[in-house]
């Protein structure tokens, strides 16, 4: 019997040019090469169609994302309320096959009557609750961090509401244990996909430390300011700050010392080179909930990794990881860590715990047995 899926994504999965995106588009090879024939519905807001994703698809479909005042609720989160799309509905009531969303973002149709019966997985990337509160506390901006409150109070109050509507696929175990305590009687934990990444860690040294990410979310551009403000302010080593749209006062901030700079919208290879390149990668958070995919870049590919307890909690990695708290802490890390070349022993460790959890075939079988049952 031909399997059939539909997929609901919250934006365009391809280009893979943001960590956000990974676990959607690389979770479309792997199912395929299970036998799995995806029906993609995509909201388009700015990718633009991607011919690519028709390689992996028996069907690619694209909607309009309404962000105007029209998805301004008081009963739906604005990322729920704005992916309201009435054609995506008539489309998927057009047949009886599984349906898995990709984020609570895609949720909407758990409250229309005609999928009451329907087999429906979501894929939780985080507990977008916790996370918009996070947000919150990092935003300067008084309106937006209204709005991020208020975004935060929705999803909590409609993740309850839906939380028995589904199945819930986790990226984490920590998140599958916080959405049980909203009340899911049925939450999983599958894994992130991932590319085919190899253990590339290199021994020996680096020539500098790095941050990287998206900097334009205000969580990462407050990570950036601290590691410059209160841990390299006194520290003679070289530090590198990069990623995408950094604001104006990061780039001043980053090139006010000889020693730390700031690279603005590597490219994907750039930044591949300066993963790899660094003697260590520096990855503090201040949201512990989903998996932040440039921890498992710095492990695959690089050498050192220096976390604080919010990146790794919930994870299980732990063990590859060297773990700070204070500025204090991530000084005295940094310094020392830095004289030490990569042991070539560390790159075992990471193997045991990395490539049987991110194993995109044996996650996708997961997938499979959740939706069809077990496969024989």
């Amino acid at each position: 019997m031909d399997k059939h899926l539909h997929i609901v994504c919250l934006n365009v999965p391809y280009p893979v040019n943001y960590g956000g995106v990974f676990d959607l588009f690389y979770k479309l090879s792997a199912l395929q090469q299970n036998g799995v024939k995806i029906h993609l519905h995509c909201f388009e807001y700015g990718r633009g169609e991607q011919p690519t994703l028709n390689k992996y698809c028996a069907s690619v479909n694209y909607y309009q994302r309404e962000k105007g005042l029209r998805s301004l609720s008081i009963s739906y989160p604005f990322i729920v309320k704005s992916r309201n799309s009435k054609k995506l509905l008539e489309s998927l009531s057009k047949d009886n096959y599984p349906i898995l969303m990709e984020g609570i973002h895609c949720t909407y149709l758990l409250n229309d009557k005609r999928f009451t019966q329907r087999k429906c997985f979501v894929r939780l990337h985080n507990v977008e609750h916790v996370y918009y509160r996070h947000l919150a506390c990092f935003t300067k901006s008084a309106a937006k961090k209204l709005y991020m409150l208020w975004e935060s109070y929705l999803l909590k109050r409609y993740e309850k509401k839906i939380v028995n509507k589904a199945t819930f696929l986790t990226v984490t175990e920590r998140d599958a244990d916080l959405f049980k305590k909203l009340g899911c009687k049925n939450a999983t934990f599958v894994p992130l996909f991932l590319p085919d990444w190899k253990l590339d860690n290199r021994d020996g040294k680096g020539s500098f430390c790095l941050y990287h990410g998206d900097l334009s979310v205000a969580e990462n551009e407050q990570a950036a300011i601290w590691l410059l403000e209160k841990v390299f302010n006194d520290l003679a080593i070289p530090f590198v700050v990069a990623g995408k749209n950094p604001p104006q006062n990061l780039i001043k901030l980053a090139h006010s010392k000889n020693s730390t700079c700031l690279i603005a919208n590597p490219g994907e290879q750039e930044m591949q080179d300066l993963i790899t390149k660094a003697h260590i990668n520096i990855i503090p958070s201040y949201n512990s909930t989903g998996i932040k995919l440039k921890l498992l870049n710095a492990l695959y590919n690089g050498r050192h990794c220096l976390v604080n307890e919010a990146t790794i909690e919930g994870t299980g990695l732990e063990a590859a990881c060297n773990i700070a708290s204070t500025e204090q802490e991530f000084k005295n890390a940094i310094t020392e860590l830095y004289d030490n070349p990569f042991p070539t022993e560390e790159i075992q460790t990471r193997k045991q715990l990395l490539e049987n959890v991110f194993n995109s075939r044996s996650n996708a079988i997961k997938i499979v047995e959740a939706v069809w049952g077990k496969m024989t």
